[in-house]
């Protein structure tokens, strides 16, 4: 079975700060699933580091207001590809990412508060019947 998973959570330096989140019980996964490393934000164009962004509304603007949704709509249609293109049928993604996020993103205001929704790439999966899981599930999906 092949699995979307967000770079970062496998210890690469892509995120918003250049650093990574790490999580140590992917390597449980790592032995009987084919995991697929994606970075939307990567895919989307932008760089490494970049300045923080957040969703407002129905537009994504970094701290400074810079409008940068066209970057992470791009970012979650190559990830998508790559979902078809291997038949993924689930992805773990970073928790609270406006692009990676499900269930809970920051409201947009950049002072540390969650508001009920979706990142852009993970609203765009669960569109195409994609089962999207934050990285505090991974426990939950290894007990299946």
């Amino acid at each position: 079975m092949n699995i979307l998973i967000s770079a970062c959570l496998l210890g690469v330096n892509c995120r918003y700060d250049g650093g990574s989140k790490l999580v140590e019980k992917i390597d449980s996964l790592k032995d009987k699933y084919n995991l697929i490393p994606i970075c939307p934000e990567i895919f989307g164009g932008l760089s490494t580091p970049r300045e923080p962004a957040e969703i407002m509304g129905n537009r994504i603007t970094t701290k400074n207001g810079k409008d940068v949704t066209d970057n992470y709509k791009r970012g979650a249609e190559e990830v998508l590809k790559l979902a078809k293109l291997y038949n993924c049928k689930l992805a773990i993604l970073k928790e609270r990412s406006p692009s990676c996020g499900y269930g809970k993103i920051y409201d947009g205001t950049f002072s540390g508060r969650l508001t009920d929704g979706n990142g852009i790439t993970a609203e765009l999966l669960t569109k195409n019947g994609i089962e999207v899981i934050g990285e505090s599930e991974i426990n939950t999906f290894l007990k299946k």
